[in-house]
């Protein structure tokens, strides 16, 4: 009794290792060039975008909320950072060049200022937030439309395009910045009272309230967090694909959110961490990776991962139901 109570329990834990565990021996025995360390330094590529979004994203559903504006938010970001530095004559974008540290400096400035949008909204007039990160996604797109006007931007600061695009040795500076975000996420929701107060949050908020923690205040530095990571996230995923352009960031909304989910972090708050997310990542990106390997039609790739997440949100709320009987009981 006590080992199923604890299967239960872990649930959300277990599930993601075990699909991440089989997606790994099943596209290994499907193809020889599956298991090598090249692809895998190609999946952990693929892959860092998405980590440095949804590290702040973690923090926003932990609390119990939602941040849907964060492709956008990523995707201003980087047009901003490409629209303050100078570009060839034949793009034709009235841009405003700046020297590289101030760009990079605004653009962060930027996606900072649409987090503290959303925080006023969600914590000062009460808007929830699904509908207020809804008009946030909106707004950002509105502001990348309006800065480039449906030309595509190539050049940016030399800094972004090499922690973006560059390499020490064989590792991309890309992997690395987003293991540097993800840990001092991780360190942060584990190790510090905000994390342990972004927990309680989303555990209870009234009894976050009752125990004297600013909830307000919480809600609102998450909200922030998920906007700065997204906006970093933006200006290395411009210069890695190697363009600034409008829209270019629309599927990351749902990869990220996907990759927190998947990984275990509880869409009702206070159950997971990045540890969580990290594995959703790798499941993700195992998954695309290798279905790219076994050549599958790329229509039915969309459909496996759809039953896939929706396996992840059935294991989350059936977790959630769970833990609820234990606290009655």
């Amino acid at each position: 009794m006590l080992a199923r109570e604890w299967f239960q329990d872990q649930l959300r834990n277990i599930a993601p290792f075990a699909t991440l565990l089989v997606l790994v021996i099943l596209f290994s025995l499907s193809s020889s060039s599956f298991a090598t360390l090249d692809n895998l330094a190609n999946i952990l590529q693929q892959i860092s975008v998405t980590g440095i979004i949804a590290a702040g994203l973690t923090f926003v559903i932990l609390c119990a909320e939602i941040d849907l504006g964060v492709a956008s938010v990523a995707n201003v970001a980087g047009i901003l950072v490409a629209w303050l530095t100078m570009q060839d004559p034949s793009v034709h974008i009235a841009n405003f060049p700046m020297a590289g540290p101030i760009a990079i400096l605004l653009a962060i400035l930027l996606a900072g200022g649409l987090g503290l949008v959303t925080a006023f909204g969600l914590t000062i007039i009460g808007i929830p937030s699904f509908i207020m990160t809804l008009a946030m996604l909106q707004i950002g797109s509105g502001i990348g439309a309006m800065l480039v006007r449906g030309q595509i931007a190539y050049n940016v600061p030399d800094l972004v395009g090499v922690l973006g695009n560059g390499s020490i040795g064989p590792i991309p500076w890309i992997i690395i910045v987003a293991a540097v975000i993800l840990l001092a996420a991780h360190i942060t929701l584990t190790y510090t009272r905000f994390g342990r107060y972004v927990y309680m949050v989303g555990g209870n908020r009234e009894a976050a309230e009752y125990s004297g923690i600013n909830v307000r205040l919480i809600l609102a530095s998450v909200m922030v967090i998920s906007a700065v990571c997204s906006g970093i996230a933006g200006m290395l995923g411009v210069a890695h694909f190697g363009s600034a352009q409008q829209d270019e960031f629309d599927t990351y909304l749902l990869d990220s959110i996907s990759a927190v989910v998947v990984g275990g972090t509880s869409l009702f708050g206070g159950q997971g961490g990045i540890g969580n997310t990290i594995v959703g990542l790798l499941v993700l990106g195992v998954l695309n990776n290798g279905l790219d390997h076994v050549r599958i039609d790329s229509f039915l790739k969309i459909l496996i991962r759809g039953i896939i997440l929706l396996l992840a949100l059935i294991i989350n709320v059936y977790a959630q139901r769970v833990r609820s009987r234990q606290a009655k009981a």
